[in-house]
């Protein structure tokens, strides 16, 4: 099955297209890359482009991709696409595909996404992506939306934003030894607290993107998906 999210950002919809269509600021609010620089060609046509994710402080894994995008459209909308894949033996994502899709309306741009990916490394591979990569990868694509929300209505920019979220983490992982001194009820309000209560407004949340479309069922893929030629 593949993944779904989507988030509304109030925000004109050029500014919207600029951060989500220029490498150098999709890579400062989305989670799932380190890097991502297009292969210099015309910038009408298909672009080829390079992504790198930092898994760890010694482990990259790295791929390239085709995108294309459909800036005006009759219906108003905007559309891009791509196509990525990965040679690396250590990256469990073998290929995949995804696009966005700018909707307006009238409290803002519905701004979705849809994408799948084929893993490697057999049946663990798929055990490892069932359990524990796809629901990771989901949680990251609607936090990561939610920062690009922030950024947009708020001014706060990516690197501020994980700062509050780091933070903030902290005061709740610390709310519950801080709490032992008063006793074991006021440990577990503490722990109950830190685990139910809302985050704050200036840190961004998956919770705040919706993972299914709501009340409406999916749109297909864009055609320009299918013109895309596999990187």
């Amino acid at each position: 099955m593949g993944l779904y999210v989507e988030a509304l950002i109030r925000v004109d919809p050029e500014e919207l297209w600029e951060l989500t269509q220029n490498p150098a600021h999709h890579q400062r609010w989305d989670l799932r890359f380190t890097e991502i620089t297009y292969v210099p060609g015309a910038p009408d046509a298909a672009r080829r482009f390079r992504y790198a994710t930092r898994v760890a402080p010694f482990l990259t894994v790295a791929g390239t991709g085709t995108s294309a995008g459909e800036r005006h459209r009759p219906d108003g909308e905007r559309v891009s696409a791509l196509r990525f894949s990965s040679p690396q033996p250590l990256s469990l994502l073998a290929e995949g595909s995804g696009y966005w899709r700018y909707v307006p309306t009238s409290d803002g741009i519905r701004f979705l996404t849809g994408y799948d990916y084929r893993t490697r490394w057999g049946r663990f591979g798929s055990l490892v992506d069932r359990l524990g990569f796809r629901p990771l990868m989901g949680w990251a694509t609607a936090w990561s939306f939610d920062r690009l929300r922030l950024w947009c209505e708020r001014g706060i920019s990516p690197a501020r934003s994980l700062g509050y979220a780091v933070a903030e983490v902290a005061v709740r992982l610390l709310a519950v030894p801080a709490a032992l001194p008063l006793g074991p009820g006021a440990a577990l309000t503490a722990a109950a607290a830190a685990l139910l209560l809302p985050p704050l407004p200036v840190t961004p949340a998956a919770r705040r993107c919706l993972r299914r479309p709501a009340g409406r069922s999916t749109a297909p893929a864009p055609a320009v998906l299918r013109l895309l030629e596999r990187p």
